[in-house]
């Protein structure tokens, strides 16, 4: 009986994380990255919206931008060619 319960919620983790990778990398489009902005631009371009950026990280198709906005922690997911906020992390 574990033993179906640990398969079955591996097999449940694994669809359901492919399901939000893919997700993440529509949000962004399919920019070759010899088109990206780089990070230091995204770094300032985020500044602008108002971030204190604490770090960029290209993932997934997506610039994601670690920082505070506000006051609150946020994770941010954005067009790595525009630099245009597409998402925050935990978005549906």
């Amino acid at each position: 009986m574990m033993k179906t319960f640990v398969i079955a919620s591996l097999f449940a983790a694994t669809v359901l994380g492919g399901i939000a990778h893919a997700d993440d990398a529509g949000k962004c489009g399919d920019v070759p990255q010899a088109k990206w902005m780089t990070k230091d631009a995204m770094k300032a371009k985020a500044a602008g919206m108002g971030f204190e950026v604490r770090q960029v990280k290209a993932e997934s198709g997506c610039y994601e931008i670690y920082g505070v906005k506000d006051g609150k922690k946020v994770e941010a997911l954005s067009n790595p060619e525009t630099g245009v906020q597409v998402g925050v992390d935990g978005d549906d």
